[in-house]
């Protein structure tokens, strides 16, 4: 019962999860954003005391089984290693723990996070590198399925589904998304728990709390045979029958030593067995187990090594020219959402799971690829602007590094200031007027003004010039939601771009 309870749960807590980081709908995060919030480094990175307390008490009472129930790099783990283990039996053993490893992982992570160099830890954090998995490599396959069913449905007259474009936020974070993947499959795929009991910092923190757990799998000499089919089906490795021994630091109590054990010398209990000289041997007791089909496991998800991206289609104005893609300007000062208080809150709390980016509306949010930002978000807006009435990203952060937000607080909050580029306007370099960035403003920061005053003193005498306006931006009212920058026609740098603050107003 052990054993197919954990599969239960840990299979209800995968797909919640993963489907909240495959939404792009906005619907799930209201009812799923606890999922997240209840990973250990998320929890701690808010400082929500509660969650932490409640994980190390659910350790030191249950054991490790965070990492085989709510961890959704764990299950996934399984995932992969069940796929595996298929016409294979009793294909693991038993091996040492590698505590120099483990150790120095784990104090690189103590020391990054306390040096606030949260995107050095992200990149071995087994929430943080989830959601980069599920965000790069599943979420495209999920929007490619849904585009697909939007299709079919467009044809028998149903809108029940909407199409959205499959686009590459960024190369580099898609890049480590993909060789992180391959390197927890290879291991999972030969090894079982590997990651999670040799690299993964949570997993050793965890882990030493777990040797001194009420509840242990304990092995009861005067029962074992010695016919290791526990320690062929340990995926953690943990089970060393030449001494009788369990490893409690790498055991995530996932329960399959249980079902193999044939003779009752292994129970989940508090009470440690009675220790006896020399164990009783029994001969022709090797007989052929049949491994029961796992129960339950439903919702798995397979995610591909790549992602499928959509072919860029050729974009054509009434059909005669071409209209180029925008290129991000250069900016001095990145942009970080509104919520995040300033840059330097941003870079000390955020995990750069990219759940932000994955449930953006607008296209707005992708991955930072400045080193000391790594994959955290950053807004641009060559494919949408920050709609005031939009405040998803700070409902579904579990760190704290975006605050949660009204649409009134968020229409205050100045995250950057517009700034206008000459060369690139079109009334300066085409000699027609335009003023798309003044009529979408939304709050009324840009004014257009003459591009040649003159001629307004002259009573417009050159009625081509005359009509000819340029904006001028008032930065104490521009809140930096990028409607100028996105709007504005110049190619393939805008006119009107938005330099970013490091600390956010407002007023």
């Amino acid at each position: 019962m052990l054993r197919k309870t954990r599969i239960i749960l840990a299979a209800v807590f995968y797909v919640l999860i993963t489907l909240l980081f495959l939404d792009f709908t906005g619907t799930l995060h209201a009812w799923l954003g606890w999922t997240a919030k209840i990973q250990f480094l998320p929890a701690l990175l808010a400082l929500n005391v509660l969650v932490v307390a409640a994980l190390v008490v659910l350790t030191l009472v249950f054991g490790r089984i965070y990492c085989s129930i709510i961890c959704p790099l764990g299950v996934m783990q399984d995932i992969i290693a069940w796929l595996g283990r298929r016409g294979h039996r009793n294909r693991y053993g038993f091996s040492p723990e590698r505590k120099w490893l483990r150790y120095a992982l784990l104090a690189f992570m103590v020391v990054t996070l306390v040096a606030g160099l949260v995107p050095l830890a992200a990149l071995i954090a087994p929430y943080s590198s989830y959601g980069r998995i599920a965000a790069n490599l599943m979420q495209p396959v999920y929007i490619g399925v849904n585009n697909l069913l939007a299709m079919a449905a467009e044809h028998v007259g149903s809108y029940a589904f909407y199409e959205r474009d499959v686009w590459m936020r960024s190369w580099a974070t898609f890049g480590v998304a993909a060789v992180s993947f391959v390197i927890i499959a290879v291991m999972a795929w030969r090894g079982g728990r590997t990651y999670c009991n040799t690299v993964c910092p949570v997993g050793t923190l965890l882990g030493i709390l777990s040797r001194f757990s009420w509840l242990k799998i304990r092995l009861d000499t005067n029962k074992c045979t010695g016919c290791r089919l526990c320690e062929r089906n340990c995926k953690s490795a943990c089970i060393d029958i030449k001494n009788r021994k369990v490893d409690y630091s790498r055991c995530v109590v996932c329960g399959d030593c249980l079902d193999k054990c044939r003779f009752g010398g292994l129970t989940y209990t508090s009470r440690r067995p009675a220790k006896t000289a020399d164990a009783p041997s029994r001969k022709g007791d090797r007989a052929e187990v049949d491994t029961s089909k796992r129960a339950f496991l439903f919702g798995a998800v397979t995610a591909a090594a790549t992602a499928a991206i959509a072919e860029d289609k050729v974009k054509f104005d009434g059909g005669l020219a071409k209209i180029e893609d925008k290129v991000s300007p250069e900016r001095q000062t990145r942009l970080t959402p509104p919520g995040s208080m300033s840059a330097r809150h941003m870079a000390q709390h955020c995990t750069a799971c990219q759940l932000c980016a994955a449930e953006c509306p607008n296209d707005v949010l992708r991955p930072s690829t400045s080193p000391e930002t790594f994959m955290q978000p950053v807004m641009s807006y060559e494919r949408g602007y920050c709609r005031p009435e939009c405040t998803r990203c700070s409902e579904v952060c579990p760190t704290g590094a975006i605050k949660p937000i009204t649409r009134a607080e968020k229409s205050a909050i100045h995250t950057g200031h517009a700034v206008w580029i000459r060369k690139n306007c079109v009334p300066v370099t085409d000699g027609q007027p335009c003023g798309n960035c003044a009529r979408h403003c939304p709050t009324g920061a840009i004014t257009m003004v003459p591009l040649y005053p003159e001629e307004q003193k002259n009573g417009g005498k050159d009625e081509e010039k005359s009509r000819l306006m340029i904006p001028v931006v008032n930065e104490e009212m521009c809140i930096g939601c990028g409607a100028c920058e996105n709007l504005c026609p110049s190619r393939p740098f805008p006119a009107i771009y938005v330099e970013g603050h490091e600390v956010h107003r407002k007023g």
